[in-house]
């Protein structure tokens, strides 16, 4: 094998790892906020988030609408730490997935630039058929892996 065959290998193969655990972290991410069970979303959380970890959020327009009217001029909602994080989840659980009507699923389009992954999410009916909501999402890794920052933007 020559040099250059050695480096396109090792290039295609690094890509392929990392777009694959991109990937993995993204449908890992979506699960989370499926599992019905509390215990089990917990310690997906700790899994998945740096202890003090923070999800912040892109209001919907009529809260970010709201806010700079009472004088917020760029409002963001903020979950910092685990207790935060599993409240957060728990009670997009509770409104969206828990009734049985809807469930969040990762995109195939996972990406990582160095610490950085990007990636889509859609909700979509639990019988199937089109997405009725998602997001951009973009999360930020420790060394170890873990989410340090998680930048939520919705789109319904």
């Amino acid at each position: 094998m020559t040099t250059a065959t050695a480096i396109a290998t090792t290039s295609t193969t690094g890509t392929t790892a990392a777009a694959s655990s991109a990937q993995q972290l993204a449908d890992r991410y979506a699960a989370l906020w499926t599992e019905p069970d509390a215990g089990l979303r917990r310690r997906a959380i700790e899994r998945l988030w740096a202890e003090d970890g923070v999800h912040l959020l892109h209001p919907p327009a009529e809260i970010r609408a709201e806010a700079v009217r009472v004088g917020f001029p760029e409002p963001v909602l903020e979950a910092r730490g685990y207790r935060e994080l599993e409240s957060r989840v728990t009670r997009a659980h509770e409104e969206f997935v828990a009734p049985g009507e809807f469930t969040f699923r990762a995109r195939p389009d996972a990406v990582r630039l160095r610490d950085v992954v990007r990636f889509t999410w859609e909700m979509v009916p639990v019988g199937g058929g089109e997405a009725v909501g998602g997001g951009d999402e973009f999360v930020v890794l420790d060394s170890a892996g873990r989410i340090t920052t998680d930048y939520q933007f919705p789109w319904l």
